[in-house]
């Protein structure tokens, strides 16, 4: 079966810096693909080579067996590829429910088809069900708890009917107590949809409880690749990613080479 997404010999530089280094790496239809690493370790840099926000040096990425590489941000978007970002991406003085119908209507305008006033209606209801964001419908973006934020950015990208979502931190600025709650929502919402999830994550209790696999970066390098327990597990792992955790060399940013 051809898989879903797919690097091969993948590479980005920044002048010395390597921030992807040989990646190759398979992601099958369905699965829930975990990025761990500490900060500067890739996992974002590859978080954008997929989406078109970077340019591999040299490389490619396939999306079912299509190549896509350094094709733009909004071509892949179409073609059904989706990310959230570690900081919201919302219109902060519009409600809820009118930044998912915003949402909605970009993803139908970008995938050229028709979408009437009721079906895009019917779509935003089925968003705020899934996200259980009922009791927050009516209130602006803005004003949101941060757990609420991010659930509605993640449902903003699930507006454009991806096969595939990029998560990147889903549970940063989350407290302890709301950030199983919050996953428990997502994933399941994910799930109804059939979507094929990657989301780069620091808190080892969420990658150990929602993954089905574990790719961990170091150095741009992908120095593990399992199941969570085998990752979690390994002795590189966890001398140069859990060790780390506590110690970032730097601060990490969306697009930055991380």
């Amino acid at each position: 079966m051809t898989p879903v997404l797919e690097a091969r010999d993948l590479n980005k530089s920044f002048g010395a810096v390597t921030a992807a280094a040989q990646i190759n790496v398979q992601i099958e239809r369905d699965s829930v693909v975990g990025l761990i690493g500490s900060n500067g370790a890739g996992k974002t840099t590859f978080i954008n080579l997929v989406t078109g926000y970077l340019t591999p040096t040299s490389g490619q990425v396939l999306y079912l067996g299509r190549e896509i590489t350094g094709l733009n941000p909004r071509r892949i978007t179409q073609l059904g590829i989706c990310r959230s970002f570690q900081i919201p991406q919302l219109f902060n003085s519009l409600t809820v429910s009118e930044n998912l119908a915003v949402g909605a209507g970009i993803a139908a305008r970008s995938a050229r088809r028709e979408a009437s006033e009721r079906g895009q209606t019917a779509q935003v209801e089925q968003l705020i069900e899934r996200f259980s964001l009922r009791g927050y419908a009516g209130q602006l973006a803005g004003q949101l708890p941060e757990g609420v934020r991010k659930l509605l950015d993640i449902a903003m990208a699930v507006a454009g009917r991806p096969k595939v979502l990029l998560l990147d931190e889903p549970t940063s600025g989350v407290s302890a107590e709301e950030k199983f709650r919050l996953m428990d929502m997502v994933m399941g919402a994910l799930t109804a949809e059939g979507v094929t999830v990657l989301f780069v994550e620091h808190d080892m209790e969420i990658v150990g409880r929602y993954t089905h696999r574990v790719l961990a970066f170091y150095e741009g390098r992908i120095i593990a690749d399992g199941d969570p327990a085998t990752v979690l597990n390994d002795g590189e792992v966890r001398r140069y990613v859990i060790g780390m955790q506590n110690h970032p060399a730097h601060t990490e940013s969306t697009g930055a080479a991380h």
